[in-house]
């Protein structure tokens, strides 16, 4: 994935209201920009940190522009959650992850469930797959990429919908996109949300099958470039 246009750089002063995060560009000027994460973005978002926009081009929109990473100091850590999506699915579609390969369409937002869409729903001879993604920015404590920043009632009711799949004779995939370079291993948050480790220790037990894959995250563009190892008790 190629970003069109050159970002617009920054530093980071603070974020509020879950969707805002005032920055102050190159040139002294300070503006309040969306911020397209819903999660706690812990370890993301110290004052001074350097951050990248995008432009969105759209006079409709009350805050143009969009905040799309951090730097902190080591690597730069991809915020827009949206991104996740489109990574997975240009990396299905360019045979990237040999797990998703071997199927004929790929359709994107298929309502499941009862009140979800899956991200990814691949289509072929045999039995679909479907594939729920969820973006990751957290390193832990132990230096591991982790997973969710906040509790999160919503990634357990898409892990449960995921192991329905599965008994029903489909096949299903948890993909997590880690957008930053300074981690090692992937595990779940236990001590942010308990409950969702416990969930995605049984989604696996279920027969769900689990993926990290590490994205290259850069000013020009961001694209898959490792499988990261699950580690799970």
């Amino acid at each position: 994935m190629r970003f069109e246009e050159p970002l617009i750089r920054g530093v980071f002063l603070r974020r509020y209201k879950r969707f805002l995060v005032d920055v102050e560009l190159e040139n002294g000027v300070v503006l309040t920009a969306h911020c397209p994460n819903s999660g706690s973005l812990r370890g993301c978002t110290a004052p001074g940190w350097p951050v990248l926009l995008s432009d969105s081009h759209n006079p409709r929109r009350k805050l143009p522009l969009s905040w799309e990473m951090i730097h902190n100091g080591r690597c730069w850590i991809g915020i827009n959650t949206h991104r996740a999506n489109a990574l997975a699915a240009e990396a299905v579609e360019r045979r990237i992850i040999p797990e998703l390969r071997g199927y004929d369409t790929l359709r994107r937002e298929v309502r499941y469930g009862e009140r979800s869409r899956i991200d990814i729903l691949l289509e072929g001879t045999g039995p679909p797959c479907w594939v729920e993604i969820k973006n990751v920015t957290l390193v832990d404590e132990s230096g591991h990429y982790a997973f969710p920043d906040a509790p999160t009632e919503r990634g357990r009711r898409h892990l449960a919908e995921l192991a329905t799949r599965v008994r029903l004779g489909d096949r299903s995939i948890m993909l997590f996109v880690i957008q930053r370079s300074d981690g090692n291993g992937f595990v779940p948050a236990a001590d942010i949300d308990p409950a969702y480790a416990r969930a995605l220790t049984d989604a696996r037990e279920a027969g769900v099958e689990l993926l990290a894959w590490r994205a290259e995250v850069e000013p020009t563009g961001i694209e898959l470039a490792e499988p990261i190892q699950v580690l799970l008790p």
